[in-house]
């Protein structure tokens, strides 16, 4: 299996553990007005973004979970402001998928994945 395989593989083995997890902390961030783009950032070093959800170290994961935003992201110039609007177009329900910014070494994407 190659890395690329076994990465994808426990980040979709991990979303289904935490998949309350994260529809709850995701429905938070919305019926709380703290934004309408909450996004779930998995990544396996430190990352001065967000909100810490899940430590890998502490729950024995492959992968970390940081609670962040759209406005987070942008104010972070994570994403660049001109490119908004088009995020805002792609993000998917928040209340079917949730939205992973996902963190490994030098690549980072996007990813939309449905809720089970």
């Amino acid at each position: 299996m190659s890395q690329e395989s076994l990465l994808v593989k426990t980040l979709k083995d991990e979303l289904k553990r935490y998949d309350s997890v994260f529809r709850e902390v995701s429905d938070t961030t919305i019926n709380n007005n703290v934004s309408n783009y909450p996004i779930f950032i998995a990544h396996r070093q430190m990352l001065e973004v967000g909100i810490p959800l899940i430590s890998n170290e502490q729950a024995g994961t492959y992968w970390s979970y940081n609670i962040s935003t759209l406005e987070e992201l942008v104010a972070k110039n994570i994403v660049q402001n001109e490119r908004v609007k088009n995020f805002r177009e792609v993000f998917k329900d928040p209340q079917k998928f949730v939205c992973l910014f996902v963190v490994e070494e030098k690549n980072a994407a996007f990813v939309f994945y449905p809720y089970q």
